[in-house]
């Protein structure tokens, strides 16, 4: 088992869970330090006959539906090796993020192995997310795609609508399971297998592969006398586990849970909680933008040198980007769901409120980067102003944090202005709206943080080592 320690962690909220009724699901993305990401939309699109997708990662391919819904996404600045789409939400309603990295034990993998050219990462946004619309169809085409194919990795998927939240994971080649998260909770997800007991008589909040039942009974893969624990028939518990992954499900529910004693290395800890309040969309960001505050464990407090580089934190410098998908059935699609997305890292950046009736995106966003740095990119614009702060985070942290409160309450009003101004508009209208106050919001983000750089790098030139503080009344 090859485990690649540049990974995600994730969070999903029920309906009844949050604070206006929405779903909520997020994902911090996390490859490489500089790694730059775009923000589009795909138009819809409907074609006189089938087009075959075929992958530039791992050559895999399938025949897509004629007909496309609109959809946004965030690909990666080159497609050399695959599109990775990642996160957006479709016109209809429907949200969608991939993926969540997991591992799968040593005897799972002998008996159903990965699949060389099957799906993957790269192609699973573009080949799911525009042909579904509801989240539990998500479940069943990439469940079909995977039974049918084969998966060329272990992943966790987030899918949600207006109205469910599901969590779906791949145990082998074919092997796979989905859970509806209960609308009174949440869930945290870190790099291991996550979902527990399958219900195989409850079709309505479970699913899961045709013969997953016949293929772990007859390769005697169940540790357990009775039940099903998918996480402990298919998943990891070693020592990497508890230094890596469930460090930072323990600080989840840490957060939500505050008056619950867990362990932090516990392999244990439950898939859903019941929050102690609801959450809101801002703590969802919070909690993705989080390094263990509060704890001996933050590498930006207190602790030894031992507690801070102890856990994985959740916020980390090879984020490249971190979404919060949120869909409120209360409103019209086009104004009630909200792509909130940040790029770079999420405690040094802002999450920019897009709605999802767009139909494009500020060209800062959209701008065809390469992999250095180049000031025209939104990607480098929120980055350039971590880069600065790394140093010098005593000196510049405060100021940083002034400027992202400012700016969330802005998001706020922004929010409140278009919610009000889309009564009796329909259509087009509502899109042109979502069009105006996304850009608007995009906007004032990105010069604020241009007007942020700035500073950092005049006030930086004081903080030479060469530097020498001479008495002026000598």
């Amino acid at each position: 088992m090859n485990n690649n320690y540049s990974a995600c962690t994730s969070i999903l909220v029920g309906r009844k869970a949050t604070t206006d009724g929405s779903t909520l699901i997020g994902r911090n993305e996390d490859a490489k330090s500089a790694w730059p990401k775009r923000f589009i939309v795909h138009e819809h699109q409907k074609l006189a006959k089938q087009q075959k997708f075929i992958s530039k990662d791992n050559n895999f391919q399938i025949l897509l539906p004629k007909e496309r819904l609109k959809y946004t996404a965030t690909p990666e600045w080159t497609d050399k090796f695959g599109l990775f789409e990642e996160d957006g939400i479709n016109e209809d309603g429907v949200a969608m993020s991939a993926t969540e990295s997991t591992y799968a034990n040593n005897q799972v993998l002998g008996a159903d192995s990965l699949v060389k050219n099957g799906i993957g990462e790269e192609a699973m946004l573009t080949v799911v997310l525009p042909y579904i619309k509801t989240a539990k169809e998500g479940v069943k085409r990439l469940g079909k795609i995977v039974s049918e194919y084969g998966a060329s990795e272990t992943n966790g998927i987030l899918f949600s609508d207006c109205k469910e939240v599901w969590y779906f994971e791949i145990g082998s080649g074919h092997n796979w399971v989905a859970e509806k998260i209960p609308d009174d909770e949440y869930a945290v997800v870190a790099n291991q297998m996550a979902i527990q007991n399958i219900n195989f008589d409850d079709p309505i909040n479970f699913q899961w592969s045709p013969n997953i039942l016949e293929f772990v009974n007859q390769n005697k893969l169940n540790i357990n006398r009775k039940g099903f624990n998918f996480r402990e028939i298919f998943g990891t518990q070693d020592q990497s586990d508890t230094y890596y992954n469930t460090p930072r499900v323990w600080y989840g529910q840490r957060t939500f849970n505050p008056k619950i004693e867990q362990n932090p290395n516990s392999q244990q800890l439950p898939f859903s909680q019941k929050a102690e309040h609801l959450i809101s969309v801002f703590d969802a960001q919070s909690f993705l933008s989080s390094h263990y505050q509060g704890t001996v464990f933050d590498p930006l407090g207190t602790g030894t040198k031992t507690e801070k580089t102890k856990f994985r934190p959740i916020s980390l410098a090879k984020t490249q980007e971190s979404h919060v998908l949120q869909l409120n059935g209360n409103l019209p699609q086009q104004i009630g769901d909200i792509h909130w997305l940040l790029m770079g890292v999420g405690a040094q950046s802002t999450y920019v409120p897009f709605f999802a009736g767009i139909t494009d995106t500020p060209e800062e966003y959209q701008y065809p980067v390469g992999k250095d740095y180049d000031p025209k990119s939104a990607y480098w614009i929120y980055k350039l102003v971590g880069v600065l702060v790394d140093p010098h985070y005593l000196e510049f942290g405060e100021q940083l944090s002034n400027v992202q409160n400012q700016l969330v309450q802005s998001y706020i009003q922004i929010i409140n202005e278009t919610i009000q101004a889309s009564d009796n508009l329909t259509g087009k209208e509502l899109n042109k709206l979502a069009d105006k106050q996304s850009n608007k919001a995009a906007i004032m983000a990105m010069d604020s943080f241009k007007k942020l750089a700035s500073q950092f790098i005049t006030q930086s030139t004081d903080f030479s080592p060469l530097n020498y503080h001479q008495d002026l009344n000598l």
